[in-house]
C-alpha cells in the first residue's frame, strides 16, 4: 500500500494539485535569500569597518563568503582566531542585535591578540571575547556557525601544540544540531596533506575534509568565490608575488540534525 500512496502523490503533483505548496516553499527560499543578501550588503557597507579592510574586499569577496555561510539575522557564531577582525566586523552587523559573535582567541596567541578581540567587543555590542584552549572551547549558548578563516592550517603545525582531532570534536559539541562549520584556507598541492602547513602555510583541501568528517561532520558544499586557478600552490602565501592572491577553498560542513 505504501508504494501506491507514493504513486498517487506523484500523480497529484503531475496533475497540478500540489504545486501551491511547492511554489510557497520556493518563494520562501527566494525571500530568505533576498533578505540575507540585503543584510549582507548592509554589513559590507557598515561605517565601522576599517578602510584597510575594505580595500581587501575585491580579493576576499565578502558578499560571496557571507552567502556561502548562509549567515542570517539572529545567528550565533564563533570566529576562531579573528586576529584584527576582518570577518568579525562583517559578522556582527550581519547577525544583528538578536545575534551574537564570539571572538575566540586561542591561548597560544592570546598575549598578542586579546587586545584585538577586546577592541572588537568595545566596537560591537553583540561581540564578546572568549580566550581558551582550542581543544576544550565552550560557549554560553549553542552555536549556529563556527568559522575559521585561513587559520586551520596553522593549528596543524606541531609548534602550535594543538590536538586537531580534539579541536574538531569541540567544534562539533559547540554547534546546534544542523549547525555549520565553515573553513576558509589556502590550497596546497594535491597529495601535500599537512606537510607544508609550517612552510608554505597551506593545507590540502582533501586532507582537511578528511579530518573534519572524522569528527562526525557531513560535507555540505563549497564555494569557488576565492579560487585562483593561476596559483600553482608552490609558493608561500607570504611570498610578495602572490600574497593576497592565493588559491583558497571554502568548505562548509554540517553537524547532523
Amino acid at each position: 500500500m505504501k508504494w501506491m500512496l507514493i504513486a498517487a502523490m506523484g500523480a497529484l503533483a503531475l496533475g497540478g494539485c500540489v504545486p501551491t505548496s511547492l511554489e510557497t516553499a520556493r518563494d520562501q527560499l527566494e525571500l530568505g535569500a533576498r533578505e540575507r543578501g540585503a543584510r549582507h550588503a548592509a554589513a559590507i557597507s557598515d561605517p565601522r569597518r576599517l578602510p584597510a579592510e575594505v580595500a581587501r574586499d575585491p580579493l576576499r569577496k565578502p558578499a560571496e563568503m557571507l552567502e556561502a555561510m548562509r549567515l542570517h539575522e539572529g545567528a550565533v557564531i564563533a570566529d576562531i582566531r579573528p586576529e584584527e577582525g576582518y570577518f568579525t566586523r562583517l559578522f556582527a552587523p550581519a547577525v544583528g542585535e538578536t545575534g551574537h559573535v564570539y571572538a575566540f582567541v586561542p591561548n597560544q596567541t592570546a598575549q598578542r591578540e586579546n587586545g584585538f578581540a577586546d577592541t572588537l567587543a568595545s566596537t560591537y555590542p553583540n561581540v564578546s571575547r572568549v580566550t581558551g584552549a582550542l581543544e576544550t572551547m565552550t560557549f554560553d549558548r549553542p552555536l549556529d556557525v563556527v568559522f575559521m578563516g585561513e587559520e586551520y592550517h596553522d593549528f596543524t603545525i606541531p609548534r602550535f601544540g594543538v590536538d586537531v582531532a580534539r579541536m574538531n570534536a569541540a567544534v562539533f559539541a559547540a554547534l546546534k544540531p544542523g549547525g555549520r562549520y565553515v573553513i576558509l584556507d589556502h590550497q596546497a598541492a594535491d597529495g601535500a596533506g599537512i606537510s607544508v602547513a609550517g612552510t608554505l602555510h597551506r593545507i590540502e583541501a582533501a586532507e582537511l575534509r578528511r579530518q573534519v568528517e572524522a569528527a562526525g561532520f557531513i560535507f555540505d558544499g563549497e564555494s569557488d568565490a576565492v579560487r585562483v586557478p593561476a596559483d600553482d600552490h608552490s609558493l608561500s602565501v607570504f611570498d610578495e608575488s602572490i600574497r593576497g592572491r592565493t588559491d583558497r577553498f571554502v568548505y562548509r560542513f554540517r553537524k547532523p540534525d
